[in-house]
């Protein structure tokens, strides 16, 4: 056995079993536990969330409306989002729900969504980039760019690169840290060193949508990691965060239908989380006391945990960094050329 064997190990029978980690809580933990001592802020916190309509993005927009937090929805489906926010509200009568128009997979529509909640004036101390699809086919986005890795890459990071100024801002104003939580995947760790390439990644030759996916949550990790070493540079008061939420009987999960049988639900039915569970690592990462401070870290079943070594590359995390700063400063004047 190697030692990432042992540690994975270790961590499937603690997350079967359900033991609690160091932070005291494990994969049952569900998100509403996670948060019960986090609604005493001296202020009103603002969140955005992207791809709440359903799934996890809609419990972690429940959840954290639930506990006080001002939640503006980015949202592909506006009468989707209207009727989340008609839920949550009846649940939560105060609760204070924007919503905003976003399709990740559009740069065009990532700078107009920024700029719509930049005109609200509005403080800015939590960002979840939660919203994530799976492509069984090869599809590309209006930008030419495929589809997932634009929707699950590359428009949470123009998205956190336009917002993160309001975030030092309003983090430096209210002396409450930002906080960033880039959802990813634990199948990140599928994804071999030789195969990933940014080029291909951007226009694929052969496509599989099992590994577009797995370099586009990997991609999310190298985000996170070399974000959180550009906002230590700067002694910003915002981190940044990567989550794995566990797998969860979500849409994406439903979209490998040609692969995942429903015997193989039935099989796999402990292993797969609720919601409320799948939701908990997001909302214990944006809300816990525990997690101050905290950024560059890759969390599972609300703990801290480990990623793949390609995904602790610092190297490889500025590479794409760059490579993706300098695509999006082409794509946008490209645009504004228009």
């Amino acid at each position: 056995f190697t030692q990432s064997s042992c540690i994975h190990m270790k961590g499937t029978l603690r997350y079967l079993a359900g033991l609690a980690g160091p932070s005291g809580y494990g994969s049952n933990s569900t998100a509403e536990q996670v948060t019960q001592h986090c609604s005493l802020f001296p202020s009103q916190l603002t969140a955005i969330i992207t791809g709440a309509t359903s799934g996890i993005g809609a419990e972690t927009a429940r959840v954290l409306a639930k506990r006080g937090v001002r939640v503006v929805v980015g949202a592909r489906d506006l009468r989707k989002a209207a009727e989340l926010k008609i839920g949550i509200l009846k649940e939560t009568p105060e609760a204070e729900i924007i919503l905003l128009e976003i399709d990740l997979s559009s740069l065009a529509s990532v700078k107009r969504f920024c700029s719509e909640f930049l005109s609200l004036e509005l403080p800015l101390n939590i960002l979840i980039n939660n919203a994530g699809i799976y492509s069984q086919n090869l599809e590309f986005s209006e930008d030419k760019i495929e589809m997932t890795f634009a929707t699950n890459y590359l428009g949470h990071y123009l998205l956190t690169d336009l917002l993160l100024e309001k975030m030092i801002e309003t983090a430096e104003r209210t002396g409450i840290e930002g906080r960033i939580i880039n959802v990813s995947s634990v199948i990140h760790y599928w994804v071999k060193r030789e195969s990933f390439s940014f080029n291909k990644l951007l226009n694929p030759k052969k496509y599989n949508g099992v590994c577009a996916y797995a370099q586009s949550k990997l991609a999310n990790i190298l985000h996170a990691k070399e974000m959180a070493k550009q906002l230590k540079a700067r002694n910003a008061r915002v981190t940044i965060n990567a989550v794995h939420p566990g797998i969860v009987k979500t849409g994406i999960i439903r979209a490998h239908k040609s692969v995942i049988t429903d015997s193989f639900f039935f099989l796999t039915s402990k292993l797969l989380k609720s919601t409320s569970q799948g939701a908990s690592t997001t909302c214990y990462v944006a809300l816990s006391p525990q997690t101050e401070g905290v950024s560059g870290k890759y969390f599972t079943d609300c703990n801290e945990s480990s990623c793949s070594s390609l995904a602790n590359d610092e190297y490889e995390a500025l590479k794409i960094w760059k490579q993706t700063r300098a695509l999006i400063h082409r794509l946008l004047s490209q645009l504004t050329a228009l």
